[in-house]
């Protein structure tokens, strides 16, 4: 079942993030589906931690680019989803290549939507999996 509400493709997403945090980042919009979004990020200078690993902090980057902007287009036209809640859990460290993210809706509700956001390495094993409640608010 397709779950958006406004028109959306991987161009539309591509423009959105011109000049933010998201095209900083390196991270790529990949796939639209009826109920999913995937993207990535790179695994380069821009993302890197001391320790030569993925910033577990870009990988909360991807996730909350993604579940940021499935809830806005899973949101009625007007009204507009911000962030409540993130929250991550890392399990693998990533040393090259690309992290991609696919975001799944858990709950779309009148006031409130959750979503789920799994990552992994280029290898399909799993390297994180985020969380993010979002606040549906309605035009003024």
């Amino acid at each position: 079942m397709r779950i958006w509400q406004q028109p959306i493709s991987v161009e539309a997403l591509t423009t959105l993030s011109a000049n933010t945090a998201t095209s900083h980042l390196g991270i790529e919009f990949l796939e639209v589906g009826d109920d999913f979004i995937t993207a990535r990020v790179p695994m380069d200078a821009r993302t890197r931690q001391p320790l030569g690993l993925l910033h577990g902090g870009v990988s909360v980057v991807l996730a909350e680019t993604l579940g940021s902007v499935a809830a806005n287009y899973a949101c009625t036209p007007g009204h507009q989803a911000v962030g409540l809640d993130i929250n991550a859990n890392h399990l693998r460290g990533v040393k090259s290549g690309w992290v991609t993210g696919t975001a799944r809706a858990v709950h779309i509700g009148r006031t409130t939507q959750v979503w789920q956001i799994d990552m992994c390495n280029e290898a399909g094993e799993p390297t994180c999996v985020s969380r993010i409640t979002m606040a549906v608010l309605a035009p003024k």
